[in-house]
């Protein structure tokens, strides 16, 4: 068979209703998923279409599939100029673009099916992927068992679809920088927005998305941009139907030009009164576990502690209400520095008995550098004691150069403690209680 009549079921992702949460390409475990400014896409010479993208995407814009002649399958660069999926081809023109009718009536119409190519580039990409240890393998794609049901995509994200109108009714910036002179690099926003009699029911760890007004330079609406939660399930003010988010906007680039990110700019400008556009609520994995004496250990960086703030202020809550027995809180948070770190000023006012804070400063000055990885390692012991309760869930949020580096730290305390990671690691990805979300 000539490689101009191979069909293949091609993996591509739908433009219109991604929204650029960088899940798929963070589980991936064949490094097939790219993306730019624009899209994000599927490589056909490397998919192996093993589907563990699936079920973690928040929209379900990565379930989409084109039969394609495997010479004419689209590129990487057809993709990502795309602001809508191509039609499908019908029969006949599959059996023209692929020039063998018969074989075009019997290609293989499976998802999991992709030709032997394909699969061992698939391989080889894998076996060279971060020295041969892959932290992805080990991100739950599953809540814990007591995370409480979530909602989800009730607000879509197609043009079609409707959106739902939030109002402003705060916005306060939370960290240091941004006032004093000579920092002006970050800028992080502590924003409010209220749904009023219009339903919205979110849980910790989901997330909203938010479309910025305007056009691109296609003259394209912009696409939605997706947060993390900071706020608890009963909202940011208790009984009230509203969420908060956490958003920083890069101000100044390495070299001290000025920068402007469409959507983080946007946000960090709205006032009180303010409308906003947002679909969702997204994501059905990154739960918090709810059952008496579950533990949760949080680790973050930046805007990554929104979710974990969310999870230690429902748990604050019940604790004040007298609602909650038991369960440990531990918060490994990083910055650059301490007028970096969002919250900085409230998480040192919560109780010791309540929650165990371990920050880490990468650019302090006259001091080590200590990222979040070497804070695990130095609480060592009673990061084994959590890793050896079938009640303690990890949570992983923050910049996707740190994923690798806390998943290894695991791995080490695991082993040091005498603990076999091969199954540690299993349980931890099976029953829901390791949860990566980097970007």
């Amino acid at each position: 068979m000539s490689t101009e009549s191979i069909l293949i079921k091609q993996h591509v992702i739908d433009p219109e209703i991604c929204i650029r949460c960088n899940t798929c390409e963070a589980i991936c475990p064949v490094g097939a998923i790219t993306h730019d400014s624009l899209n994000y896409v599927v490589k056909a010479d490397i998919c192996n279409s093993c589907m563990d993208c699936i079920s973690p995407c928040p929209t379900g814009s990565i379930d989409n599939w084109r039969m394609m002649p495997k010479a004419k399958a689209y590129s990487i660069e057809e993709q990502l100029k795309w602001d809508e999926l191509p039609a499908e081809l019908s029969a006949a023109e599959l059996a023209v673009a692929g020039g063998d009718t018969a074989d075009a009536a019997t290609a293989q119409d499976t998802s999991g099916d992709v030709d032997a190519d394909a699969a061992s580039a698939a391989s080889v990409v894998s076996t060279a992927s971060a020295s041969g240890f892959n932290s992805a393998q080990f991100g739950a794609t599953i809540p814990p068992w007591s995370a409480a049901h979530a909602y989800t995509n009730l607000y879509g994200p197609k043009a079609a679809e409707k959106s739902i109108t939030a109002t402003v009714t705060g916005n306060l910036r939370v960290t240091e920088v941004g006032k004093q002179e000579g920092q002006h690099d970050y800028d992080t926003h502590h924003i409010v927005l209220d749904f009023g009699n219009l339903p919205f029911p979110v849980l910790e760890g989901q997330s909203i998305g938010i479309q910025p007004p305007g056009e691109d330079a296609k003259g394209k609406p912009h696409h939605a941009r997706q947060y993390s939660i900071a706020s608890p399930r009963n909202g940011e003010r208790p009984g009230h139907n509203n969420v908060s988010l956490t958003i920083k906007r890069v101000l100044e680039d390495h070299d001290g030009k000025p920068v402007r990110g469409v959507a983080s700019n946007y946000m960090c400008d709205l006032n009180v009164g303010d409308k906003v556009q947002v679909i969702g609520p997204f994501g059905a994995s990154f739960l918090m576990p709810n059952h008496p004496k579950s533990n949760i250990v949080m680790i973050c960086t930046g805007t990554g502690s929104a979710p974990m703030r969310a999870m230690t202020e429902w748990r604050r809550r019940l604790r004040a209400s007298g609602k909650f027995e038991g369960g440990k809180l531990m918060l490994f948070f990083g910055a650059r520095t301490p007028q970096e770190l969002p919250y900085f000023g409230p998480l040192n006012k919560l109780p010791k008995d309540f929650i165990d804070i371990e920050f880490a400063f990468s650019r302090e000055q006259g001091k080590t550098k200590r990222y979040v990885q070497d804070a695990l390692r130095d609480r060592a012991a009673d990061v084994a004691a959590m890793l050896k309760d079938s009640n303690a869930s990890f949570y992983v949020c923050g910049l996707k150069s740190m994923e690798e580096g806390v998943v290894m730290a695991l791995r080490d305390i695991a082993q040091n403690a005498g603990l076999d990671w091969d199954s540690v690691g299993a349980s931890l990805k099976n029953e829901g209680r390791l949860h990566l979300e980097t970007y």
